[in-house]
């Protein structure tokens, strides 16, 4: 039985080798590779936070020797949590002739189990040391790096092979940061100064206000000032730092965890604010006036403000419920310590008068050694200039309450009148004027009390009470509400 021979075509032979030359021809032709872009290359760099875990880059390199037409540049020291999304680059020297054709962002970095993860398959050398120090080089083949190496020496599987293992080079899909690597076109040969600018992952910062109290409880001395925390995985040295207040919306983002820095002494008297604040679309920019070094996984303060003499006011606070004016209650809440409310403007003349963003203020008084103790602290949201700031520092030790309700009338299924008593203590050597605020809801009428009532709004009814050194005072009132 004769066999039968598949004799293919001479033209599709012809067909096949051209294709493959022309694969090959493609390879020969990928773009050349231009030398790295490094941080050495950078000329001035811009850093733009905001205070929901963001960081805008700008920042201007001198790429050397450009060749006309398509090459492969990487871009590296970039931060390793970039949003590679968001990466611009354009020529200061000529806009309109380099543009990109494709980005890449290279982040399979170099080490130890991804060195040997590429060596799957390859040949490497074992060096083996003896006990007089000798040493003696294996060659192997690396079979599989899952649950630790195996090799293949000769004809034999190796398990648990002591040495060190030692490779030619390293893989060229590893880089030893994360890079950028792009394919550019460029129209004019020669050197350019380029501006590359990307968001980032990472960098974060909060302001924090410290507050001394005067003696006399009428003023106070404030500083405040900004941390900056970097987590983004770059270093940006004399950069211009700027810093963005206001709720900045982000489809994609998440609020970064704060890490809090103690105030001490040394920096509580530092320099005056070197921070210059602008109004920027619906936020506030704030620009530090000097280059600062950001470093990678630092936390950096800076002083923000410092105001000498702030006029202060202090309150103490009983606070009622409004859900008591709508059932019949005995007593509603007994030993109720009075809140320390500080209470003052941000104002110029008050030494203030800057868009305060939001943020921890922590209160001291000096004691008569004259040291300073802490007294409370309080959080502030973003606070224009001109508003009033009320910080509630903590309790009252010796100034105490109990509310009562003494009455009670259901004049119908939607109406009702109720009476109570407010009985304030005051334990300290000095008098003390309480200010009584109770929540009311529906249609309220204060149809009596014992103190003149301030209806403050539409849901709020407020006495001050003044109570003697070491003495009492029972405010007593009657409301009728409808609802």
């Amino acid at each position: 039985m004769r066999q039968s021979v598949s004799v293919r075509p001479v033209s599709m032979v012809l067909a096949l080798t051209a294709a493959a030359v022309a694969a090959a021809g493609a390879r020969a032709a990928e773009p050349p590779r231009l030398p790295d872009s490094t941080a050495a290359d950078r000329t001035a760099v811009s850093v733009t936070v905001y205070n929901v875990g963001l960081g805008l880059v700008r920042e201007v390199r001198t790429l050397r020797d450009l060749p006309a037409g398509v090459a492969r540049l990487r871009f590296m020291d970039v931060p390793s949590r970039i949003d590679p999304r968001t990466v611009h680059l354009a020529s200061l020297d000529d806009p309109g002739g380099l543009s990109v054709l494709e980005q890449n962002y290279e982040y399979d970095l170099i080490s130890p189990q991804k060195l040997l993860e590429k060596y799957v398959g390859r040949e490497v050398e074992i060096v083996e040391q003896a006990e007089d120090l000798t040493t003696r080089t294996v060659r192997a083949t690396l079979l599989s790096v899952n649950g630790g190496p195996v090799f293949r020496i000769g004809d034999r599987i190796v398990l648990n092979q002591t040495g060190r293992i030692t490779m030619p080079d390293v893989p060229p899909d590893l880089v030893p940061r994360p890079t950028l690597v792009w394919t550019i076109r460029n129209g004019r040969p020669g050197t350019h100064r380029v501006e590359a600018s990307y968001l980032t992952d990472g960098m974060t910062w909060s302001s924090d206000y410290v507050a001394v109290i005067s003696g006399d409880d009428r003023s106070l001395g404030m500083t405040g000032w900004v941390t900056i925390d970097n987590r983004s995985g770059a270093t940006f040295r004399d950069a211009t730092l700027k810093l963005v207040a206001g709720d900045v919306r982000r489809v994609r983002g998440r609020t970064m965890a704060l890490e809090e820095s103690a105030m001490t002494d040394r920096v509580r008297k530092a320099a005056a604010p070197q921070f210059a604040e602008e109004s920027f679309f619906e936020y506030h920019l704030y620009t530090l006036e000097r280059p600062t070094t950001i470093k990678d996984n630092q936390t950096k303060q800076i002083s923000l403000l410092q105001a000498d003499k702030v006029p202060l006011t202090r309150r103490l606070l009983i606070r009622g419920q409004q859900w008591w004016f709508r059932n019949q209650r005995g007593t509603l809440a007994r030993d109720q310590k009075a809140e320390v409310i500080l209470e003052f403007e941000n104002g110029k003349e008050a030494g203030l008068g800057i868009p305060l963003p939001k943020g921890t203020v922590r209160v001291y008084k000096k004691d008569r050694s004259g040291a300073e103790q802490f007294v409370g602290e309080d959080a502030i949201d973003h606070t224009p200039r001109g508003e009033k700031l009320r910080l509630r520092v903590g309790n009252a030790f010796d100034v105490v309450a109990t509310q009562t309700q003494t009455d009670y009338d259901v004049l119908s299924p939607r109406q009702s009148e109720s009476a109570y008593r407010v009985e304030i203590r005051n334990h300290k050597d000095e008098d003390v004027t309480v200010t009584v605020r109770q929540p009311v809801g529906g249609d309220w009428t204060l149809l009596s009390s014992s103190l003149p009532g301030l209806k403050k709004d539409a849901g709020t009814l407020e006495f001050q009470v003044p109570v003697p050194a070491n003495g009492r005072t029972s405010l007593t009132f009657r409301v009728r509400v409808r609802w």
